[in-house]
């Protein structure tokens, strides 16, 4: 085993340059989720809380939803809006699922447990338009938050708890602490007390929910070691999980497999009939 000690923080969790193309990111989002949107039955910017940024979009299948599937973005808590990913629901819409994606105050405007609460009411607000289970799903800073959803000291209302039966956190960061050596700690508001606070793996895991923590084989090593690391320690505290890498896949693109209504990704959180 070769040891070695990470020396610049910030590189270590820097995506776009160090992605072949990663510049094109965002932007080449834009164009898939108009398109979506354009022909989707939805129901855009519903509002779950105070502010123009507490909203959500919802997006139905043919039939009576099977239940509520969320997707909530990344951008480390500091960038982006739902209107880039409303491509995605294409893969749960098309297995019979309703599709939650919500926007939310950024950093520094608020901090990473004020955005962990108004994703709570966004949750709890889909959940009481649309009935059956709920699974969660995020990306990046959005599997942070997907995950804090399933801690025991979660937002989330009883009624949904009780509800809530997959957790997938896709490319996510799981222990803040190593973000407090890096330049965005000043916006993200953190010291060593407050990333403790805020990592769901320093925490335990509601009863009976399962996770998959799921990362692309091409992403920086930090990413890779965070998914693992959360799959590895809930699985002592009584968690079913398992820690899916995908081969060839980048943190950009890692996210596409949710719009396949038949790959893998859904299957392993669906199921082969949801």
């Amino acid at each position: 085993m070769v040891a070695f000690a990470v020396t610049d923080w910030d590189d270590a969790y820097e995506n776009g340059r160090n992605i072949p193309g990663g510049s094109d990111y965002p932007t080449a989002w834009e164009g898939p989720s108009a398109s979506f949107r354009a022909n989707a039955n939805s129901h855009l910017d519903i509002s779950y809380g105070e502010g123009e940024r507490c909203c959500y979009d919802l997006f139905l299948p043919a039939g009576a939803p099977r239940g509520l599937f969320v997707f909530v973005h990344g951008g480390y808590w500091m960038a982006l809006n739902k209107s880039y990913w409303s491509h995605l629901a294409a893969g749960p819409v098309a297995r019979g699922w309703a599709v939650a994606i919500p926007s939310y105050d950024l950093c520094p405007d608020v901090t990473i447990a004020e955005i962990t609460a108004q994703i709570g009411a966004a949750i709890t607000h889909a959940a009481g338009k649309i009935s059956g289970p709920v699974v969660l799903s995020g990306h990046s800073a959005g599997g942070h938050l997907v995950t804090a959803m399933m801690c025991e000291d979660t937002p989330l209302e009883q009624s949904v708890r009780h509800r809530l039966a997959h957790v997938l956190s896709i490319s996510g960061l799981h222990d803040l602490r190593p973000l407090t050596f890096m330049w965005r700690k000043e916006a993200l508001k953190l010291d060593m007390d407050t990333a403790i606070a805020n990592s769901p793996a320093l925490k335990r895991p509601l009863n009976g929910v399962r996770l998959t923590t799921w990362v692309g084989g091409g992403e920086r090593q930090e990413f890779l070691r965070q998914s693992e690391l959360l799959s590895n320690i809930w699985t002592g505290l009584g968690c079913l999980t398992q820690n899916v890498v995908a081969p060839n896949r980048h943190h950009f693109n890692v996210i596409d497999a949710l719009a396949d209504p038949d790959g893998p990704m859904l299957h392993t959180v669906l199921g082969e009939e949801g």
